[in-house]
């Protein structure tokens, strides 16, 4: 294991925090099971304690939740995992194209900070490149991921929304519980911290956030929809989307909805507007 060092707290804060940096609360905690839990719980409680741009960095998560419920665990000190809180005043309605919105800023800050050239899986899957092929996923490997939960508040009250985004950033070969997962030391990356890599996700997340706010969540107008789309590397590809309740759909990824859903058209023509299903790649030309 290559552990990295420790989170310098202080140095964190004084950066990121305002009024010289662009966050309202910046924490770090040693170890914690989810950051996203720990929000979620905490905003029910008492709603004014994490503000709009606020974080929450554990150095060890142990026990973190992907998407429809799966644990995620890393070893102590190889990944970055935080969770943001954000108060978005676009409509309801657009609130699908957040986690999308929070890919696209982590794989900007991947491409900018790590050098390598991460994608988004749809919808949630951070992606980088591999010189072999594994069932459901090709020539990819999942470097992180995005869980993003909205969590009602008190009439009167937006809903808040926490959006928690882990990295693999150090780890070996043998310390990857799947052999569709990477870390960006094996996909190439030189000279990556976990703390130029979190403000470097921080900047792509406010950046990302503020254009979508003034769009009144607009993804044409914004032109975010348009970059969501290019760093997609589902679309265009032949797909087998396993929908919740067991239910699955095949064909092409053809493009995102107005709400971000995937539409998949089947052989026969038909288009299927995905909301939520797990996205398996699909091998063509045997």
């Amino acid at each position: 294991m290559v552990a990295m060092p420790a989170l310098r707290v202080a140095e964190l804060r004084d950066l990121l925090l305002a009024p010289a940096g662009p966050l309202a609360r910046v924490e770090v905690v040693e170890a914690t099971e989810s950051t996203n839990t720990d929000l979620a719980a905490t905003l029910r409680s008492d709603p004014d304690s994490w503000p709009d741009a606020s974080v929450l960095v554990a150095e060890h998560q142990f026990g973190g939740r992907g998407r429809a419920g799966r644990s995620w665990e890393t070893p102590a000190g190889t990944s970055l995992t935080c969770s943001f809180v954000l108060r978005p005043v676009t409509p309801p309605a657009s609130f699908g194209w957040i986690g999308l919105l929070a890919g696209l800023g982590t794989v900007n800050a991947l491409r900018a900070t790590a050098g390598v050239p991460a994608t988004l899986k749809w919808p949630n899957d951070l992606l980088v490149p591999a010189d072999t092929e594994v069932e459901g996923w090709g020539a990819a490997r999942k470097v992180g991921g995005i869980l993003t939960e909205v969590v009602p508040l008190p009439p009167g009250q937006p809903p808040a929304v926490v959006i928690g985004i882990g990295v693999n950033v150090s780890q070996s070969a043998d310390e990857l519980p799947v052999p569709s997962a990477t870390s960006l030391a094996l996909a190439g990356a030189q000279h990556v911290d976990r703390e130029s890599l979190l403000v470097a996700i921080v900047a792509a997340q406010l950046q990302v956030a503020q254009r979508w706010r003034d769009s009144g969540g607009d993804p044409a107008g914004s032109g975010l929809g348009g970059e969501v789309a290019a760093v997609c590397s589902t679309l265009g590809t032949t797909v087998r989307v396993e929908l919740p309740g067991g239910a699955s759909v095949s064909g092409l990824a053809a493009r995102l909805d107005g709400d971000g859903a995937l539409v998949v058209v089947d052989d026969a023509g038909a288009e299927h507007r995905v909301l939520a299903g797990d996205v398996r790649h699909v091998r063509t030309g045997r």
